[in-house]
């Protein structure tokens, strides 16, 4: 007597190939599609990227940041909401984790807008904040994927002191900005000036010549959060909300 025998798995749904090496490409795609597909889904044309470090608490010694973060994504989500039309533009988006990124997420939650977090697995301190937008909340293995899906939609970035993680942001996203990689314009501004002007002397760069001093005039710093909604503000209606500035739709970007 012939015993049926259980059907093989087809190969996208068997986990045990899923995790080897030879299926590494179909991991990296899935973490370009599964969320090209929800921000279509979402009507996310693009965002605002905040920065800043995990390690920044309400409570902390540091904690205005926290504070200023939240109160800058708040007041930057109810201009974005101000603006109407069909598109989400500039939803604020962060690495989805605690300190800054949840500051930032909350911010914009407590505004009534949505707000993306693009978190990635870490064995210490990377856990999902509560004040994502569930439909927006994402998983990410690979690090330069999650990079690619900060850049991509960006058409501003707020980086709040930080350490390795957020200098490593910051210089990747000035880098493409520099080499024009990045083909559009990007607000870029530093919150903390003698935070930035401590770690980073950006002036000896160009002393040196390891940067052009035109380099300089890529980002921007403020001290407080009115000054950096004036600066994001401006910069974003001047870049982007007139029809012949207006950045391409994501549906339509294929470079």
């Amino acid at each position: 007597m012939n015993i049926a025998k259980p059907p093989l798995p087809r190969a996208y749904r068997d986990r045990k190939f899923m995790d080897t090496a030879d299926a590494r490409p179909l991991r990296l795609l899935s973490e370009y599609l599964e969320p090209l597909s929800k921000f279509r889904h979402e009507g996310i044309h693009d965002t605002i990227v905040f920065f800043g470090s995990a390690r920044i608490f309400e409570a902390s010694l540091t904690g205005r940041y926290y504070t200023e973060a939240q109160q800058l994504a708040n007041r930057m989500t109810k201009w974005s909401n101000d603006l109407g039309g069909s598109k989400r533009r500039f939803v604020v988006c962060s690495g989805g984790g605690p300190g800054i990124m949840e500051a930032a997420n909350r911010g914009a939650t407590e505004a009534g807008g949505k707000s993306i977090g693009l978190n990635i697995g870490l064995p210490f301190e990377q856990r999902p904040n509560p004040f994502i937008t569930p439909a927006l909340n994402f998983e990410f293995h690979y690090f330069f994927m999650r990079k690619f899906w900060f850049a991509y939609l960006a058409k501003a970035l707020v980086v709040f002191p930080g350490g390795f993680g957020t200098l490593d942001e910051l210089t990747e996203i000035l880098t493409l900005v520099q080499t024009e990689k990045l083909r559009k314009k990007i607000v870029v501004l530093l919150y903390g000036t003698s935070f930035w002007k401590e770690i980073l002397n950006f002036d000896a760069l160009a002393k040196y010549g390891m940067i052009s001093e035109k380099d300089l005039d890529l980002f921007q710093f403020a001290d407080d959060v009115d000054s950096a909604f004036n600066i994001l503000t401006e910069g974003l209606t001047k870049f982007y909300l007139t029809p012949e500035q207006d950045g391409p739709d994501i549906a339509h970007v294929v470079d």
